[in-house]
């Protein structure tokens, strides 16, 4: 019986996993920039002056991460970074015209399918799912904890 209900938990995964594979496609296909790219790029958009440490919070990875994604937009001239002026430590970003004309363009939700899925579930459900995906994580031999402040499609 375990082993049937386990499987039927595997396919979940798998369409879920599936799911975001092909919005992050349609998103390259249709912009040429990555899911994690264009949420970041939303995320700007929203808050222009957004703080890297802030950026790095609102999409749930790491500084470091956050960082290496910029560089990328950077590269391609859609995002900014700017010192703030009284204390230059601190730096602010802001998308260039050309990242405003790619976030035109990309497909919804701009948060990916997996995060606007999981903010549409009532709060009651997502404390259980985390409690239930938190018995998976400890099932695991090799749970890799530094992935939790990845991009899906960096992983």
């Amino acid at each position: 019986m375990n082993e049937a209900l386990a499987a039927e938990a595997l396919k979940k995964f798998r369409i879920i996993y599936g799911a975001v594979r092909k919005h992050s496609r349609n998103m390259e296909r249709a912009c040429g920039v990555g899911g994690a790219q264009i949420w970041a790029m939303a995320l700007m958009a929203r808050t222009p002056g957004l703080r890297v440490t802030q950026l790095a919070r609102d999409l749930s990875i790491h500084p470091s991460t956050a960082s290496n994604l910029l560089d990328k937009l950077e590269r391609a001239g859609l995002v900014q970074r700017a010192r703030n002026s009284e204390d230059q430590r601190v730096v602010q970003l802001y998308l260039t015209e050309a990242g405003q004309k790619v976030l035109t363009r990309a497909p919804q939700p701009l948060s990916g399918v997996l995060t606007h899925a999981l903010e549409q579930l009532p709060e009651a459900v997502l404390r259980r799912l985390i409690e239930d995906l938190q018995a998976v994580t400890e099932n695991l031999q090799v749970a890799d904890e530094s992935a939790a402040s990845k991009p899906l499609t960096e992983l």
